[in-house]
C-alpha cells in the first residue's frame, strides 16, 4: 500500500503471475497432466511402411511423435562414407515447424539438431552389428511431427524399433526414459513443462545384457538425487523392452500370417490351373 491509499501494481503483478503457474506436482501427488510420480504415459507404435524405405515406424509417447525411417544396408552414394570392415551409420532428424510452440523452421544445419543426430548415431554404433555389412551404410531418418517432453528416448526407442523391424542386426535392444526431480520427489517420463522446470537425466539402457549405453543431462542434478534417478530410469527401461517386444512379436505374427495367407492362396491358384 501505498501513502496515498492506493495498492500498489507491483504486489497486483506478482500475484498474478504466481497464479498462473501451473503446479508441476500438487499436494496429492499428482502431476500436471495427471499422472504419478512414476507414471509413464501411453505408447503407440504404428509399423506402415512410408515410401521407399525398408521399414518405417511411428512411435508416439504421449504427445511426443516421431516417424524414423531406415534404407539400408545399402552402397554408400560417396566413396568418403565407405569404410572397409563395418557399415557407416548415417542419421538426419528432421523437425516439423508446427510441432513446438515456438512455431519457427529449423534448416538442416541447427545446432540442436545436429547434436541429437550425433547423440543417436554415437548410441546405436556399439548395438548395430555393423561388422556384418562392411563397406555399406545404414540410413536412418528420423522427422519430429510433434514434441512434448522426452523427445530423445522416443528417437532412440523408435529408431531401436525400425531397425529390428528391417531385418538389421542387433546385439540388443536400447530403451530409453528421461527422469528428474521436483523438489524432492523423483519424476518418470517427463514432459515439456516438467522438462522446463526440473533437473533431469535421460538414460539408455540394454535390457538383456543390463548395459547403460547413454546417460546425458542437459541440466544440473544434486549428486545426492542422480543415484535415485537413475535406478528409477533403469526399472523403467525394463517396462519400456516389454512394450516394444511385444509390439514386434505382434507385427511379427502379423507378417507370418499374411505369407502364409499368400501361400494357400498360390497353392489353390495351381490346383485350379491344373483341373
Amino acid at each position: 500500500m501505498l501513502s496515498n491509499g492506493k495498492p500498489d501494481s507491483r504486489l497486483t503483478v506478482k500475484k498474478k503471475s504466481q497464479a498462473s503457474r501451473v503446479e508441476i506436482l500438487n499436494d496429492g501427488g499428482f502431476r500436471s497432466d495427471g499422472r504419478k510420480q512414476y507414471e509413464l504415459r501411453e505408447i503407440h507404435i504404428d509399423f506402415s511402411l512410408q515410401g521407399p524405405a525398408d521399414a518405417s515406424v511411428t512411435f508416439q509417447h504421449g504427445l511426443t511423435q516421431v516417424l524414423i525411417s531406415v534404407l539400408g544396408p545399402r552402397e554408400a552414394k560417396m566413396r568418403s562414407h565407405t569404410i572397409h570392415d563395418r557399415a557407416n551409420i548415417n542419421v538426419e532428424v528432421n523437425v516439423a515447424a508446427f510441432c513446438t510452440g515456438e512455431r519457427r523452421k529449423r534448416s538442416r544445419g541447427d545446432k540442436r539438431m545436429l547434436e541429437l543426430a550425433s547423440t543417436i548415431k554415437s548410441t546405436f554404433e556399439p548395438v548395430i552389428q555393423t561388422h556384418l555389412y562392411p563397406r555399406s551404410q545404414i540410413d536412418i531418418f528420423i522427422q519430429v511431427i510433434q514434441q512434448d517432453g522426452g523427445l530423445l528416448p522416443a528417437c532412440l526407442n523408435g529408431t531401436t524399433l525400425v531397425l529390428a523391424a528391417a531385418g538389421i542386426a542387433l546385439f540388443d535392444f536400447v530403451c530409453a526414459i528421461t527422469g528428474g526431480v521436483h523438489s524432492t520427489s523423483p519424476l518418470l517420463d517427463l514432459n515439456t513443462l516438467e522438462e522446463n522446470d526440473a533437473p533431469h537425466i535421460t538414460v539408455a539402457v540394454m535390457p538383456r545384457s543390463g548395459r547403460v549405453t547413454l546417460v546425458t543431462m542437459e541440466t544440473r542434478l544434486h549428486v545426492d538425487r542422480f543415484e535415485e534417478i537413475f535406478r528409477l530410469a533403469v526399472d523403467a527401461s525394463h517396462i519400456l523392452h516389454h512394450e516394444m517386444k511385444a509390439a514386434l512379436q505382434r507385427r511379427t505374427r502379423s507378417l507370418v500370417s499374411t505369407m502364409g495367407s499368400g501361400a494357400r492362396a498360390d497353392h489353390a491358384k495351381e490346383f485350379d490351373m491344373e483341373e
